[in-house]
């Protein structure tokens, strides 16, 4: 995939390098050239110097044909910008934003944008978030039988309740991300947009669980 991270402080090339490792074809940009010494010998992407909301660099790191952008620089209102322009004019398929002010993550809500806090700040949840593929596991327990995956909801499935997707044994909601809080489901919980769903599913099931979820072919993870 071809990703962009905007901000090359501590947290922005500690992602920028982890991608690369991955084998994804990573471009940083920021404003100050003495913070790409950030990224050592080791990175294999790319640099480019400048603002991140300017089109013409934005256009030099080939926004135009990227995958994920990041926007993780020290500014909540930087940020914001960057994933505007990233998500409704260049239409970047997958966007994450740094966010100081838990008060703006319902803006970002709205716009589509998955954010992240101060607080639950990790690369690897960076990480997953940009490399978001349609079933993901996240933990497996250890005799391997039972993992842990995580989905983001599928809009046939907003509004369905918890219990439409449990199966006694096999498939259970172990806990629902929505709007950066973590939240323990009942039965009766009702999904919403943009929910990231976390399920412990027998790896028999797992073929089930991917037909309740209308994934291809059910078959094995």
């Amino acid at each position: 995939m071809r990703m962009i991270i905007v901000g090359c402080g501590r947290n922005g090339s500690g992602l920028a390098l982890t991608l690369c490792r991955m084998g994804h074809a990573v471009t940083v940009i920021d404003s100050n050239p003495a913070a790409f010494r950030a990224l050592g010998p080791s990175f294999r992407g790319e640099t480019v110097e400048g603002i991140g909301f300017d089109r013409e660099v934005l256009l030099k790191a080939k926004i135009d044909r990227t995958d994920a952008l990041a926007a993780f620089t020290s500014s909540d209102e930087s940020n914001a910008v960057i994933a505007r322009i990233a998500r409704e004019i260049y239409h970047v398929p997958k966007v994450v934003a740094r966010l100081y002010d838990q008060g703006k993550a319902e803006i970002y809500r709205r716009l589509g944008i998955q954010t992240l806090s101060s607080l639950t700040w990790r690369i690897k949840r960076a990480t997953d978030l940009l490399c978001y593929s349609p079933l993901n596991t996240v933990f497996s327990m250890a005799n391997g039988d039972v993992e842990i995956v995580e989905i983001e909801v599928p809009p046939l499935m907003t509004g369905h309740k918890v219990s439409e997707l449990t199966v006694p044994g096999e498939i259970h909601m172990v806990s629902i991300l929505r709007e950066n809080r973590t939240i323990l489901p009942t039965m009766g919980t009702v999904l919403q947009k943009d929910d990231l769903l976390y399920i412990a599913v027998v790896v028999a099931s797992s073929g089930r669980l991917k037909r309740i979820f209308g994934l291809a072919n059910g078959k094995g993870m």
